[in-house]
């Protein structure tokens, strides 16, 4: 909501706009056929309102399930104890380290108003500059050592054990993330711009990350087709890349 009033969001937990709403449930039709088995996404109310929106178009119907294991009280008290149940959920991993950058004293401050204040070339580079960090704030490269260990330590332990990941995070946190997938350099990340609730695939497979870019909803199901044969499934992504 505060992209729509033109002011530095950062790592103020901000909904999403009705706007918002209609780009998470479309994001969700391009990856209805895509089997999920776990999902990550920051500790902000708008990644988990996008993940949530684009698994309620899936057609597997599984329900995601936000893990609470902040103290041993919640997560003892969200406990499922029917196998039956627990076969019909996605669990929610949600993480601090994914947050969007931290804007520091830009945060709440209208775009233009600061451009005007301390000059557009100034801005720019807060904005933009690997390294600069904004007054009090995160620069991209310090964004990018969080957000990067948490995907090495703990999604990539996933994607070895055979899982399907999705990722639901912001511009910043995701910009670095690829940036490591895609082995790009400091100057190249500055460059890179992510559209809105458009979903990413990226194939895992012999410990490199493949970009397939972005699917293109249920039209291309013989491309991206769910299968009950999760081995069948898998021997067609690999010969996607062969």
């Amino acid at each position: 909501m505060w992209n729509e009033k033109n002011l530095f969001t950062g790592c103020v937990d901000v909904p999403l706009t009705p706007t918002g709403v209609e780009e998470a449930i479309e994001a969700g039709k391009r990856i209805c056929n895509i089997p999920i088995d776990v999902i990550f996404t920051s500790a902000m109310i708008r990644a988990q309102m996008t993940a949530m929106l684009a698994m309620m178009q899936h057609r597997r119907k599984k329900v995601p399930i936000i893990t609470h294991k902040e103290s041993e009280q919640p997560h003892s008290w969200s406990q499922i104890y029917s196998e039956h149940t627990r076969k019909q959920y996605v669990p929610v991993i949600t993480a601090w380290q994914l947050n969007e950058r931290m804007y520091g004293e830009l945060q709440g401050l209208n775009k233009q108003e600061t451009a005007e204040r301390f000059g557009k070339e100034q801005v720019h580079e807060w904005r933009r500059s690997y390294e600069m960090p904004p007054p009090n704030g995160e620069s991209l490269a310090m964004c990018a050592d969080r957000a990067v260990t948490y995907f090495k330590d703990q999604v990539v332990p996933q994607l070895i054990a055979g899982k399907l990941v999705m990722v639901v995070a912001h511009a910043n946190s995701l910009r670095s993330i690829i940036m490591h997938l895609d082995k790009l350099t400091s100057q190249e990340v500055i460059s890179l711009e992510l559209s809105t609730g458009i979903p990413m695939l990226y194939i895992f497979k012999e410990g490199e990350f493949l970009r397939r870019g972005s699917p293109a909803g249920p039209s291309e199901a013989s491309v991206y087709a769910y299968t009950k044969n999760l081995a069948q499934y898998r021997q067609k992504l690999d010969s996607m890349v062969q």
